[in-house]
């Protein structure tokens, strides 16, 4: 093999070394510099400024209205004492004051950063000493791979290694996949999980619309009450208008005070302003040219007074919006085919769900229980309409989209694995000679640091076409929509990302020699693959450095919060309440696939080029470090998966275990055609194939049943928690042997594996003590008034806006207050808390000790 080795050339001429082995190590330093210069100067940045800007480093820890249980406990101000209470908190801080998804999602890296140093600990002191010394000519990094190795007596060494390491993170893998299963039951059966509404709420589509409330009460045992969905398209138009119309006017109403105002500070100060003769109530300040306008229709529209075409509209809109609401309300709207069902208690929940997943006991053939545990903020209210066969007609033609992308995307993406083997192109194509007169230096950046950020861009819209294509699917719930969009684009990271990019990198390489002797296509593959891993080395080096200090310094949020906030601050309060009160948040769809791929990578890459697993610690740890920042002191979960993403991701995490065995089984394979020593290698690495295929089987199976047990389990405890839940919940203890609360068969999990993958430690019963007091408590009754309200479309129960508008000294808010009072009843409109500065700016009080509670327009989140 080593006569396919790429040669020096003779003549000594520029670039010549290059050509004979790679710029692995100078792509390195070069990608290692720029990168950790940048990481360095943003940690600086990040140091002092959270010292400054509270709102943007550190809003847990003040703003008002996240709640006491929510807020993380104010930290050290000084320059470094933050540090010693951010390593103070642990982890499970998170769990306790945010939600499951994010302590499990920081979690998740802790778990990677895990399983990348048990693999250095594995692999380094065997392989590479194997490889080194394999007896190849490689030089730089390339050394250290698999692909120096030319007496193939030494694969033995690959693949045991392999069965070892691999071996041992499917039982993390399996460990933690049960671990989520018990915590995600354990939240469910505390006092306070089991108490929420939407515990006891299933969600059912393609309802007859002919059946009746009578009907479905009698269907299930508990149904307490019923939401039956209707059509609100022409209702949520008519919202819609009111809205815009009221955000309108709220602004032209500013704007109005904002113009007199700085007419009079200009007047003051003895500049040129308008100064009218009425000098009641400030309307000398007021120029009746200057009041707003705006044009009802784009460009050809009739233009009309803001303020005064408001007034008129809304008094309007709203008498009509409220008894359309109110027809809606009453259940005589059209209906849609879809019904929320709240049950007495959690149990009998469980009961109706279990029963609608066996087609021998379900009460009726057409309906769909398509969620149990649903959230009243988390429906997709146009989706409710889709029928099931109608869903699955539209997520095959949605899923066939996302292929034929995944197809397209494949030529830009190997172009960028082209480009990140540039300099073997100069061999074949004399054209490109050039390339070699350019500084070791600057090509090392070329084909390091360039790629790997044409890859960042290239992919950045993928995720949003994912989620688009999800909700054209028909889930019925943004949280299945994120479930769907994980799985699409981790399939399109894996693929794009990581294989094409991998392959597209290993022929770049040799395409010279292929095409001289196609035949030995299978052996310089072999040869060069492992060299890909090069590519993945500076991408780690990227991400962990360079994305780990954007992280924290978020310099979106530091841009458009403190840049643009002091250079261009709201024009309305309501802008500047919006600002402080609503907090970023990771949408999961988006952001495991993207970690989740740099597993596989480093998995994919663990035995033919170890180096990977070292980078891939540090730079996964230093990702740990930031994300864990930001969702104790920055972050707010807004979309609830409970758990499900974190076991999806680790489900998906296996895919690199696979690829890292399909890798050596063909490099073994194609090593067997020159010398039969290789034979070994090759029935070991087959055999731990097939044991990963039957543990992976039995572990899926295991988890379904383990999950169907607890939930039986979960039973009598939940009965005793739902006492707290409703009226009727005294019946539960007497509903344990109702339909669908079958008891599962004892567990067929073997012995050696439960020993292994579920220890005493992680069990439901000990997770649920561990939890915080505050999951201790049942949630207090919801208001009638405010349950009732809970499942009805937001268009139903949406409240006209309240009007928040700026006072100002002359008395030009005070008159609009009245006239606009008077002009529209049932409108809500105050001058209070905003005033302007002696800018003439938009003040709010409430920015600066984030008294969001106190703002006229805050509404109490509530937890259904």
């Amino acid at each position: 093999m080593a006569s396919f080795q790429l040669s020096a050339r003779a003549d000594g001429q520029a670039g010549s070394n290059r050509e004979q082995g790679s710029s692995s190590l100078s792509g390195l330093v070069s990608t290692l510099v720029p990168t950790l210069l940048s990481a360095v100067i943003f940690v600086t940045l990040f140091m002092i400024f959270r010292r400054y800007f509270r709102r943007l480093y550190a809003p847990r820890t003040y703003i008002d209205s996240l709640g006491e249980h929510r807020k993380t406990p104010a930290q050290s101000n000084s320059l470094f004492g933050w540090i010693n209470d951010y390593r103070r908190i642990d982890d499970k801080y998170i769990l306790d004051h945010q939600s499951i998804d994010g302590y499990l999602f920081v979690r998740f890296f802790k778990v990677l950063v895990g399983i990348s140093l048990m693999g250095c600990l594995i692999t380094w002191p065997v392989l590479f000493p194997i490889n080194i010394t394999g007896g190849g000519i490689n030089q730089q990094l390339d050394k250290l791979s698999m692909s120096n190795v030319v007496d193939f007596k030494r694969y033995y060494a690959h693949a045991l290694v392999s069965f070892l390491f691999l071996g041992l993170v499917m039982v993390v893998i399996a460990r933690e996949s049960f671990y989520a299963v018990n915590l995600r039951q354990a939240y469910r059966c505390s006092p306070w999980g089991a108490s929420r509404l939407s515990s006891r709420t299933i969600l059912f589509t393609s309802v007859p619309k002919a059946i009746t409330q009578a009907a479905l009460f009698e269907m299930f045992p508990g149904v307490a009450h019923a939401w039956v969905a209707s059509n609100c398209k022409k209702l949520q138009e008519l919202v819609d208008d009111r809205d815009d119309t009221a955000l309108k006017m709220e602004a032209a109403e500013i704007q109005l005070s904002r113009d007199a105002n700085q007419n009079r500070i200009k007047a003051e100060k003895g500049k040129k302003a308008y100064k009218g003769e009425d000098a009641g109530e400030g309307s000398q300040w007021l120029n009746p040219k200057d009041r707003p306008t705006h044009k009802l229709k784009f460009l050809i529209g009739k233009k009309v007074d803001t303020i005064e075409y408001g007034r008129q509209h809304l008094a309007e809109l709203i008498p009509k919006i409220q008894a359309e609401q109110d027809t809606h309300w009453k259940g005589k709207g059209d209906l849609v085919g879809a019904v929320f069902l709240e049950f007495d208690t959690q149990t009998h929940a469980q009961d109706a769900w279990q029963m609608m997943q066996t087609r021998k006991t379900k009460p009726n053939s057409k309906m769909q229980a398509r969620q149990l545990g649903v959230q009243p903020a988390e429906v997709v209210w146009n989706n409710l309409r889709i029928g099931t066969a109608e869903h699955w007609v539209r997520w095959l033609l949605a899923a066939s989209f996302i292929t034929v992308m995944i197809v397209f995307f494949a030529i830009p993406v190997a172009f960028v694995g082209t480009v990140s083997q540039i300099n073997y192109l100069t061999e074949r194509f004399t054209w490109l000679e050039w390339i070699n007169q350019i500084p070791s230096v600057i090509l090392g950046v070329i084909t390091g640091l360039l790629p790997v950020i044409m890859l960042a861009v290239l992919m950045s819209l993928v995720p949003v076409v994912c989620r688009l294509m999800a909700k054209l699917a028909g889930w019925v719930t943004l949280s299945q929509i994120e479930l769907q969009t994980q799985s699409w684009y981790f399939a399109f990271q894996v693929i794009q990302v990581f294989l094409i990019t991998t392959v597209a990198g290993a022929v770049t390489a040799v395409i010279d020699k292929v095409i001289k002797n196609p035949g030995s296509i299978l052996t310089l593959l072999s040869e060069n693959l492992p060299k890909a891993s090069n590519f993945y080395i500076n991408y780690f080096i990227l991400f962990g450095l360079s994305s780990a200090a954007g992280t924290l310094l978020n310099i979106g949020g530091f841009v458009g919060v403190v840049l643009l906030g002091r250079i261009l601050p709201g024009k309305t309060p309501r802008k500047i309440f919006q600002k402080l009160a609503t907090l970023s948040g990771p949408k999961w769809g988006s952001e495991y696939p993207k970690w989740t791929n740099l597993g596989v990578i480093a998995l994919s890459y663990s035995c033919i080029a170890p180096l990977v697993l070292g980078f891939s610690t540090v730079g996964l740890f230093l990702i740990y470090l930031a994300f864990r920042y930001n969702f104790l002191y920055t972050y707010e979960t807004h979309m609830d998966t409970k758990g499900a993403a974190y076991q999806r991701a680790l489900s998906q995490l296996t895919t690199g275990v696979y690829i890292a065995e399909g890798c050596l089984i063909g490099l073994f394979a194609i090593a067997t055609a020159n010398n039969l020593a290789a034979v070994g290698p090759l029935a070991i690495e087959c055999l731990l194939l097939l044991c990963t295929i039957l543990f992976h089987f039995i572990l899926g199976k295991a988890l379904v049943h383990h999950e169907a047990r607890i939930a039986y389990a979960d039973h009598m405890p939940s009965s005793h928690h739902d006492i707290e839940a409703g009226p009727s919940a005294e019946k539960a203890t007497a509903t344990n042997g109702s339909v669908g609360a079958t008891v599962p068969k004892p567990s067929r999990i073997p012995v050696f594996m439960q020993r292994i993958i579920n220890p005493t430690k992680t069990s439901v019963s000990n997770l649920s003590a561990s939890l915080a007091a505050f999951y201790h408590k049942p949630q207090e009754r919801l208001p009638t008034d405010i349950a009732k309200r809970a499942y009805f479309n937001p268009a139903i129960t949406s409240p006209t806006p309240v009007i928040w508008i700026v006072h100002d000294d002359m008395g030009i808010s005070a008159r609009e207050v009245r006239d606009t009072t008077k002009a529209v009843p049932g409108l809500i409109i105050t001058d209070e808390q905003a005033t302007f500065n002696e800018k003439n700016k938009v003040y709010w009080k409430g920015v600066d000790d984030g008294k969001a509670r106190e703002a006229p327009v805050y509404q109490e989140e509530v937890m259904y």
